[in-house]
């Protein structure tokens, strides 16, 4: 955990997920400006955006005189970054990989807010949450799971990734776990060969019966749709993403 440091009160977040951290932080009401896609909480869309896919607005930035920026090293480019440290600007870079990571970067921002309890009282929360559906949703047949982003190509996950200590929570067993690449290029016949009993996807129904047709005739197995935002962002709503897949596996446990 971080030195205890002296409470923001200018602070811009370079990714969505880090927008999220910072409010359950205590930090939202400094927040002066986002990144694109920046949409939860709902307050979030009301403020300016510095930064998108297309990149940083440094002149941007500097105008609105932040006293702490928040950056996500896989995501944003290192250049403006370290020019905005290079003019004075505090730069705390926030990669959470794993529910405790995301706890732990909690307790980070915590040190930053006028109210640390909040930040602090969040990371308990979601280590007992997490905690909970381990207990809950262990099995000692773990059940073989495909993690599925794209069809063509057709990406998954390694152990490495917060989505797959998702799928463990829940009592699966990430069918690419192993894969050297954090996200694995990987082709029908080597999903096949796995025999998953289910597919996890991000998106609405439309796209889980794309899904389904896409594996038609050769994998028949149910497929679950989680929201997109909860199971790909590394931040506090992860826990929302586990349960709502852990609700979702447990009759194909019972099959």
């Amino acid at each position: 955990m971080a030195a205890i440091a002296q409470p923001a009160q200018r602070v811009i977040s370079l990714a969505p997920n880090l927008t999220e951290l910072a409010y359950a932080a205590g930090l939202g009401d400094k927040l002066v400006g986002v990144s694109a896609y920046s949409d939860f909480p709902p307050e979030a869309k009301g403020i300016e955006q510095v930064a998108s896919w297309q990149g940083v607005n440094v002149e941007r930035i500097l105008a609105l005189k932040p006293d702490l920026v928040l950056a996500w090293r896989g995501g944003n480019p290192q250049r403006p970054l370290e020019q905005l440290s290079s003019l004075g600007i505090q730069v705390l870079y926030l990669d959470p990989e794993s529910i405790e990571q995301i706890a732990q970067t909690l307790e980070q921002l915590s040190s930053y807010s006028s109210n640390r309890k909040l930040g602090q009282d969040a990371a308990t929360k979601l280590r007992q949450q997490r905690d909970q559906l381990k207990q809950q949703y262990a099995r000692s047949q773990p059940l073989p799971v495909l993690v599925q982003f794209g069809t063509q190509p057709l990406f998954s996950v390694s152990k490495a990734t917060l989505q797959s200590e998702v799928v463990s929570l829940c009592g699966g067993k990430n069918i690419f776990a192993e894969s050297r690449a954090s996200w694995p290029q990987v082709s029908r016949e080597q999903v096949l060969v796995r025999q998953p009993r289910a597919i996890v996807i991000t998106g609405d129904k439309q796209q889980k019966q794309t899904i389904s047709q896409f594996w038609q005739p050769a994998l028949n197995v149910p497929v679950v749709n989680l929201n997109a935002d909860w199971f790909s962002r590394a931040g506090p709503r992860i826990i929302m993403a586990a349960q709502q897949l852990c609700t979702s596996l447990q009759p194909i446990h019972a099959e």
